[in-house]
């Protein structure tokens, strides 16, 4: 099973993902780690990415969950997946890729960016993603709200894969 964290910046991909990956003993990584120079500059400057600058990122991202497969491990990765379209490519007709939608409020995304540190996101681009956003619905991901601890998204998600399995 690979699960990938999804959401806007400031919606906790990250911190949710290394979570998940500690309780389901697995490997942990972070779509960011996959971004090209140009593009992780693009954002600092506050210029938001373009479909062009997304797909090499996010072909890159499926080879990577492909190398877990083949190795048949389990695997938490973070990507912001916010067009179906990434998510299509993500997940290339696998049943075992399951997307985990961190969603919250404008305000609380807000406040997260303005405390956040050492990232290279400009906070400004934040309604640019809201606005390229098309949220998945309840066939394409489970969705927490980010209003929960960090402890009560990790449960929930936990509780809903079970469920999803028919565990």
């Amino acid at each position: 099973m690979i699960l990938i964290a999804m959401g806007v910046s400031g919606a906790g991909k990250t911190r949710i993902g290394e979570m998940l990956a500690e309780r389901l003993h697995c490997d942990f990584t972070d779509g960011d780690a996959f971004h090209s120079a140009a593009n992780k500059e693009k954002m600092h400057h506050g210029i938001p990415l373009t479909d062009e600058d997304r797909w090499p990122w996010l072909r890159t991202i499926r080879e990577a969950i492909e190398e877990k497969q083949r190795a048949s491990e389990t695997a938490v990765f973070t990507c912001s997946s916010l067009k179906r379209s990434y998510r299509d490519i993500l997940r290339n007709g696998d049943r075992d890729v399951v997307f985990v939608y961190l969603h919250g409020s404008l305000e609380t995304l807000r406040e997260r960016l303005k405390t956040r540190t050492g990232h290279f996101f400009d906070p400004s681009l934040l309604q640019s993603q809201l606005d390229t956003l098309e949220e998945p619905d309840a066939e394409e991901a489970i969705t927490v709200s980010i209003d929960l601890t960090p402890e009560q998204i990790v449960d929930e998600v936990l509780a809903q894969l079970k469920t999803r399995d028919g565990a």
